[in-house]
């Protein structure tokens, strides 16, 4: 049997070999198109991209044609250099560049010589196309912004890159790809799959009829249609309301985990990455880097939540039972927690219970809260990490799943936090105080600031946030339907929710009061340092307001961050307030708070950040927070590649 064990292998190999290749030869000739690349010419149709409409059904991305300039090197011959670079507006070094680049990528295969050319300027280069042998043109769709906001949401479609055309076969050099926002999100959804034919060229490189009769040919898809969450309306009106002014904005439907609103500022008009103008333009946005206009600070910039995280302080007390509602403490103006040190209170000082003490903010209140939850436990490492995890039942500190390419952990601090900043000597809830008050070590974005906001509103769960409402032909994902439990009963939320509610009614927020509509809300300040000529400086503090609405059937739960805005109830609380009547109205009673809102201008105190930027010191003027007029913007529409 050994002796006929060799020679059966190789006659098994040897039959499975034969019968590969006549398949692969007889049966299967998509290897013989392979190799008949040079008698072949394949010509790609691109499909529209999905349109995008708002949660209402309102347009919000279309598309527009244009037209490419493709270029196969090895074809081309006896070319009228000059009137071609006349023909395209380019230059003759424009011209070599190109060439060149073109000869690195494949003198064989088809690159993009000129990208994204309007109607007008493609029909002056048609009429003498034949003059350009080894020049072709590829017809594209591009996007068609209906409206002038939501450049963080919808992000932009570019080239795709070499590293990209590696990991997916799907993508050729010059296709277009979205990166950032839900055109990053949805790309596969949203692009559609192209089609392809395939034509066969005699020996004079001529085409001379399809191959194989269309046997290879496939059609274009277009891609699917989508709804997002947003509410156009007051997306559109945050961003106007943050003009000169930096920070985020969030709004939560509770009931469902849907984004209404998802503004970060400085911002700019979407359309400015459209054309061929659109890497001059999107250099100007990446150079600004004092602005950020690039930087989605909604969704990536993470602070310190000042004293709305007082709310998850009272909760975790009375879950741990270390308080009671009745549980008063005394506040001196402030709060002697050892001996030298005093944390300062603004409350007016007197007994606190919870009821006042999250009305008036008081820090002593939260402080002790805070104290006896840690000391609880003989072990602190152990008090620490059961806090914690009470925290993180709320979606902080981790990353939250929802359907956007970007965003942030935050921070809550556990025993391995301060193993590692304390590691020679004992530590105690004293040492670590500041977390009571939304200090410490505690860090979250705007939207995990909003999304706990939403679990109180719900009194106890919420829903993964998330961007997308529909999808045409296709279901959403059905981890954002999934309700997320927090580690506090839900009978405590009810005395923390009256709290909150009268912190309009008697507290930091009685001046914000929007009649007719019950808000729950809690203002917030969280210090802010910065390296000015080397050496460390406090800033003004950040301004913070967290709030719900209506109290007893909440629809909207939103989360205001400006940065250097002094006061929670200066300039976040009245955004919060204007958005929530906006959302639920869909009309503005407080005209003072808007007037005096929109009139809010922080740029004398980010210049001292170190100057303002060009494109910056235009953001003063009104109507865009990074001006248009600093950035090229063509006729008609961004180098306008939209049709008559």
């Amino acid at each position: 049997m050994r002796k006929l064990l060799l020679p059966s292998l190789i006659i098994i190999v040897a039959c499975l070999l034969v019968l590969r290749l006549f398949y692969l030869q007889i049966i299967d000739d998509s290897l013989k198109l392979k190799s008949d690349n040079n008698a072949i010419k394949i010509k790609y149709d691109y499909p529209e991209r999905g349109y995008i409409y708002d949660r209402n059904g309102k347009l919000l991305v279309a598309n527009q044609p244009s037209y490419d300039i493709m270029v196969i090197p090895r074809e081309m011959k006896n070319i009228d250099t000059l009137e071609l670079c006349d023909l395209l507006s380019i230059t003759k070094e424009d011209f070599l560049e190109k060439i060149a680049k073109a000869k690195v990528y494949s003198p064989r295969l088809p690159s993009v010589f000129l990208p994204q050319l309007n109607k007008m300027e493609f029909a002056a280069f048609q009429e003498k196309i034949r003059k350009f042998e080894g020049f072709y043109f590829q017809k594209r769709s591009l996007r068609d912004y209906q409206v002038n906001f939501g450049a963080n949401i919808f992000g932009f479609i570019t080239q795709v890159s070499e590293k990209q055309i590696e990991k997916n076969s799907y993508y050729n050099s010059g296709d277009l790809i979205g990166k950032q926002g839900v055109e990053e999100s949805y790309e596969e959804i949203l692009r559609g799959i192209k089609g392809v034919k395939y034509y066969q060229k005699d020996k004079f490189n001529r085409e001379i009829g399809s191959f194989k009769e269309g046997k290879y040919d496939t059609i274009a898809v277009q891609g699917e249609d989508i709804n997002l969450t947003i509410d156009a309306t007051i997306q559109q009106y945050g961003e106007e309301l943050m003009v000169n002014k930096r920070g985020g904005i969030v709004a939560i439907e509770p009931k469902t985990g849907e984004i209404l609103a998802l503004v970060t500022a400085p911002s700019y008009d979407p359309s400015i990455l459209v054309g061929r103008q659109r890497s001059k333009n999107y250099t100007l946005l990446y150079r600004d880097s004092i602005a950020k206009p690039l930087f989605d600070r909604s969704l990536l910039a993470e602070y310190a939540p000042g004293s709305p995280f007082k709310i998850l302080t009272g909760l975790v007390g009375l879950q741990e039972g270390v308080v009671e509602l009745n549980t008063t403490f005394m506040c001196n103006h402030g709060f002697a927690y050892a001996p030298g040190r005093f944390q300062r209170c603004h409350c007016g000082g007197g007994s606190r219970d919870l009821h006042v003490g999250i009305y008036k903010s008081c820090n002593a209140y939260f402080s002790n809260v805070y104290l006896r939850t840690i000391g609880k436990y003989a072990s602190a490492p152990y008090a620490v990490d059961v806090w914690s995890n009470h925290v993180k039942s709320f979606g902080l500190g981790q990353f939250m799943g929802y359907d956007l390419p970007t965003g942030k952990k935050g921070k809550v601090p556990t025993s391995k936090t301060y193993k590692r900043m304390y590691p020679d000597w004992g530590w105690s809830g004293k040492t670590i105080i500041s977390n009571a008050i939304g200090q410490g070590e505690v860090v979250m974005t705007p939207i995990q600031l909003a999304n706990m906001m939403a679990a109180v509103a719900n009194r106890g769960y919420y829903y993964t946030p998330h961007i997308i409402k529909k999808i045409e032909g296709e279901k959403i994902d059905p981890k954002f339907t999934k309700k997320h439990v927090t580690t506090i009963d839900k009978k405590y939320f009810e005395p923390m929710i009256s709290g909150l509610f009268d912190v309009y009614n008697f507290g930091t927020a009685a001046g914000l009061r929007v009649e007719g509509i019950d808000i729950c809300g809690k203002t917030g300040t969280a210090e802010n340092f910065a390296k000015i000529n080397g050496k460390r400086t406090q800033l003004e503090d950040h301004s913070i307001f967290v709030a719900f609405a209506p109290k007893d059937n909440p629809q909207i739960a939103i989360a205001v961050m400006i940065e250097n805005g002094g006061f929670g109830s200066t300039i976040a609380g009245p955004i919060a307030s204007l958005m929530i009547e906006k959302y639920l109205r869909g009309k503005i009673t407080r005209t003072d708070l808007e007037k005096r809102t929109l009139e809010r201008s922080l740029q004398d105190r980010y210049a001292k950040l170190g100057g303002l930027s060009e494109a910056v010191k235009l953001e003063i003027r009104r109507k865009d927070s990074i001006a248009k007029s600093k950035l090229i913007i063509p006729k008609a529409k961004v180098d306008s590649t939209k049709s008559n």
